[in-house]
């Protein structure tokens, strides 16, 4: 009987929810709520996956095993997303997926939430209150990047300061105020950082180096605020376009802030003294993407940044996107196995990259996007300067839908001769990377 009363109900569920259905309207990707479509409902999905060859940073194990260089498939992203205007002034974000699934991965692990927020607009576009799990960040442009849009393979990792180690892929435990006054766009952000014992590569271990605090962590402060000449930019989420193809005209000027009391620790003159200290970032960037040739179609998007991190003395942290191998016989190679480097510390930071869009219909319905990207820091703990550069370009098989990159990555390899002393670039590696992207929008 109860099988049965189950079966009924799931049948009246579903003969419900698609009488609902075929009663609206679908219009733009939207399934409209109401008659004008001011209230909607959309899913989209990505996927991202790379086929690439690494050269590996000196002392590199896969499982115990020494490797020079490999070759590997990955899944670099997959997410679904839904999110809706479901009511006057009210909005819901919602963001599942996964990053960096490679051959090392934990099998079966799913997906996770990337994002769950709830909006209301308490001013028409001038200002709306949110809250949850979000990447309404504040420093720069892609402090939350859309995915489905950039540029090159990759989004510029950096700028998200905190990635993973006090928060969940750059998204934050956080409240926010955003909107537009004018030409003005901002966002105001107040998060509670997560404890950083769960961090992946946490270490208790306290030394003369400023590393993320373990105390409970005290509220996170940041804003985004830019100046939009040209077209304007939507803020539906807070996923800022890498480019768009020579569809808009766009040039936009913006700074930001992060701060953090407390935020950072470090050994002090005695073993039983620590010494904390603040997590201060500011930025300015300025981006500009426009059609060159609207009759061909022919577009360029450049973007440019400068930001000054203190994370406090001598902090470095490595990137090492889907890292192709788990171990290192090399300790003192600071930018640890596989394709490593120290993308993140306390210093200067300058960064640009710039692409060109060919005209429409170069071959065949297709085109092509070449572009080039360099990374410019100075860290503390680096004797020299940090450059890391790449250079590629994409196949527009069908605009961000449907697109194909290759690009070629060269990193610096840094070492600590002495111990205490900085670091020294002793050597460079590079990767190629092939990626195919399908994004329903």
């Amino acid at each position: 009987m109860k099988h049965k009363f189950t079966k009924i109900t799931a049948f009246i569920f579903t003969l419900i929810t698609v009488t609902y259905v075929q009663a609206q309207k679908i219009q733009d990707g939207k399934l409209w709520l109401n008659e004008d479509g001011s209230n909607y409902f959309k899913v989209t999905l990505i996927s991202q996956v790379w086929v690439r060859n690494t050269d590996m940073n000196p002392g590199t194990t896969i499982n115990g095993y020494p490797k020079s260089s490999y070759t590997d498939i990955g899944v670099r992203r997959a997410r679904l997303q839904a999110y809706g205007q479901i009511a006057d002034r009210v909005f819901i974000y919602s963001q599942i997926g996964m990053n960096n699934f490679n051959f090392l991965s934990d099998r079966k692990a799913g997906f996770f939430i990337h994002d769950i927020t709830g909006e209301y607009e308490i001013v028409r576009k001038r200002l709306s209150l949110g809250a949850g799990l979000t990447a309404w960040n504040g420093l720069s442009r892609y402090a939350a990047p859309s995915v489905g849009s950039i540029l090159g393979l990759d989004a510029p990792l950096f700028e998200q300061t905190t990635n993973d180690v006090t928060d969940q892929f750059l998204r934050k435990l956080s409240i926010y105020a955003k909107g537009k006054l004018g030409k003005l766009d901002y966002r105001l952000v107040m998060s509670s950082p997560m404890a950083v014992q769960k961090s992946s590569n946490y270490n208790a271990a306290l030394t003369d180096y400023s590393t993320y605090s373990a105390m409970p962590a005290k509220m996170q402060w940041q804003g985004y605020f830019q100046w939009q000449f040209l077209d304007e930019e939507a803020n539906t989420t807070p996923y800022a376009t890498g480019t768009y193809l020579g569809t808009k005209r766009v040039f936009n000027v913006g700074a930001g802030f992060q701060y953090q009391p407390d935020a950072m620790w470090r050994k002090g003159v005695s073993l039983t003294d620590t010494i904390t200290s603040p997590m201060r970032h500011f930025a300015v960037d300025a981006y500009y993407d426009a059609p060159l040739n609207t009759a061909t179609g022919t577009a360029i998007s450049a973007y440019a940044a400068y930001m000054n991190l203190q994370h406090g003395p001598g902090y470095i942290r490595n990137q090492s996107t889907m890292n192709p191998a788990n171990g290192s016989t090399m300790p003192t190679v600071i930018n640890g196995s596989g394709n490593g480097y120290p993308s993140f510390g306390s210093g200067s930071l300058l960064y640009a990259q710039v692409g060109y869009k060919f005209k429409n219909n170069l071959i065949g319905s297709t085109t092509v996007l070449p572009y080039a990207s360099l990374q410019y820091a100075k860290y503390d703990r680096l004797a020299g300067k940090m450059n890391y550069w790449e250079a590629g370009a994409s196949w527009l098989l069908k605009g961000h839908t449907s697109k194909l990159t290759f690009a070629y990555q060269n990193r610096p390899i840094f070492e600590t001769l002495s111990p205490g002393a900085k670091a020294v670039q002793t050597e460079r590696k590079s990767s190629v990377v092939l990626q195919y992207q399908v994004f329903l929008n």
